[in-house]
């Protein structure tokens, strides 16, 4: 059951951990509080073996609008900071992001509504992303004086392609769930209360398979922003031959022959 008091909660179950952002009343935006929670459950997270899927979603009708605002410029982030220092923490709670985009599960954004700011930030560090009908969209950074933060402005780039990326930070207009299925953003839109459920099903399918395969794939993915081809064939060829040579390759090749499920271990 979710707490009603705690800004993050976590559940773990059969190697999915569900992460539910619990500020309903302010479209689960951030606040120091919020970051200090969720830092430590994605360190959680990212440092149990066996968990294979993390889901990040919100209560209520918003995944995260960003930022609470409420307490000014900066916000709530780093409310009561001095200027020497409000650069550092920022940073601190901006690994977050980082944990979220190389953590060796694989991260899924459920976005279940408003999607905003460092949310979206959020969002795009994200492997995954799949939203609701209902769900709206914005880079929102510029309508509040900023910049942005959060890695959106790298991660943005290279799910939607530079020129989108900049129409949407420096234009800063909403926009709905089928423009971001249209551009990329997200890979399926559902409707109704299916989200979390369809979500789940996607997550389960994915904690089922070589654990081993799933973590080198995505650590191909991620280098692939950063190294040049000849490096990302000596990448993919050193890591396709660690899964080859593992317990969970010669069993998925004898599961394939004796036409049954294979049990993997992560070995």
């Amino acid at each position: 059951m979710m707490s009603d008091t705690k800004p993050v909660d976590l559940r773990v179950e059969a190697g999915i951990a569900t992460v539910t952002l619990n500020r309903p009343d302010r479209l689960n935006s951030m606040t120091a509080e919020l970051l200090h929670l969720a830092t430590s459950t994605f360190e959680t997270v990212a440092s149990d073996p066996a968990i294979r899927v993390l889901v990040l979603t919100g209560a209520g009708r918003a995944f995260c609008a960003g930022g609470d605002l409420s307490q000014g410029a900066g916000g709530a982030v780093t409310a009561g900071v001095g200027p020497a220092s409000r650069a550092k923490l920022l940073r601190q709670f901006m690994e977050t992001s980082r944990l979220l985009h190389e953590m060796p599960a694989v991260t899924i954004a459920a976005v279940n509504g408003a999607c905003a700011g460092a949310g979206l930030s959020w969002a795009c560090a994200c492997d995954l992303r799949y939203a609701s009908a209902t769900a709206k969209f914005n880079a929102a950074f510029l309508n509040a004086g900023l910049s942005g933060d959060f890695g959106g402005t790298w991660t943005l780039p290279r799910i939607i392609g530079a020129g989108r990326a900049r129409e949407k930070y420096l234009v800063s207009e909403p926009f709905d769930a089928t423009e971001a299925e249209r551009i990329g953003l997200v890979s399926r839109v559902f409707a109704g209360p299916d989200l979390l459920p369809e979500v789940e099903a996607i997550a389960r399918r994915i904690a089922a398979s070589a654990p081993l395969a799933v973590s080198r794939i995505k650590q191909n993915l991620a280098d692939s922003a950063t190294v040049d081809f000849g490096r990302a064939l000596d990448l993919e060829a050193q890591r396709h031959t660690e899964c080859v040579e593992s317990e969970d390759g010669r069993e998925a090749a004898l599961a394939f022959m004796e036409k049954r499920v294979p049990r993997f271990t992560g070995r």
